[in-house]
């Protein structure tokens, strides 16, 4: 008898924790932006091995001090993940709407020391070299600063980047000019490029 309610408790745990896994994912899924091309969305399993190809690649690793190796890649998507699943905001996964391909990554990311003007809220980007030059870095950074100062309700969001990555200058400019009137229109204070 005891071995029966056992076997009936072990199968109720697993069910309840299959029952929250499902609940999980699909609230996790829900978090996304969306533009005419793109969605931003949480991240998945499936976007692993594109991120660490497109984290490898010296080209678009060119500012950074190294390209990540395959386990720095997979640290830094589960740190990302596990943000965005504790705050609903975050550094989101980027896919094309019309292949629902995996490109990169758009969002914010959360700064509390390090810097002078820190804390802050950075926006920030990395796309896979075959998706440069599209605009997709401006559309997405676009749906994410209004979702910023629009739905967290946040007065500023910073941008940096080093004097020598003239493309990353180029797209945080065209979408700080853009942001202007997002701003004011939101009632926001101001989106800032250092």
């Amino acid at each position: 008898m005891s071995y029966l309610i056992t076997e009936i408790i072990i199968l109720f745990l697993i069910n309840a924790f299959m029952m929250y896994q499902e609940l999980i994912n699909h609230f996790n899924m829900k978090i996304h932006l969306q533009t005419p091309r793109l969605i931003l969305r949480q991240w998945q399993d499936s976007d692993a091995s594109p991120f660490i190809q497109m984290c490898a690649d010296p080209e678009v690793m060119r500012y950074f001090l190294n390209p990540l190796t395959e386990q720095q890649s997979l640290a830094f998507m589960q740190r990302i993940q596990n943000f965005i699943a504790t705050h609903g905001w975050g550094l989101f996964a980027v896919e094309l709407k019309s292949s629902s391909e995996f490109i990169g990554f758009i969002g914010l990311h959360q700064h509390l020391e390090h810097y002078d003007f820190a804390p802050c809220i950075e926006i920030g980007w990395r796309l896979a070299k075959q998706y440069w030059h599209n605009g997709y870095a401006t559309e997405g950074s676009k749906a994410v600063l209004d979702y910023a100062f629009r739905e967290l309700q946040l007065d500023n969001v910073v941008s940096f980047t080093t004097v020598l990555n003239t493309p990353s200058e180029k797209s945080c400019k065209n979408w700080l000019k853009q942001s202007q009137n997002l701003c004011a229109s939101a009632g926001a204070g101001r989106s800032s490029f250092t």
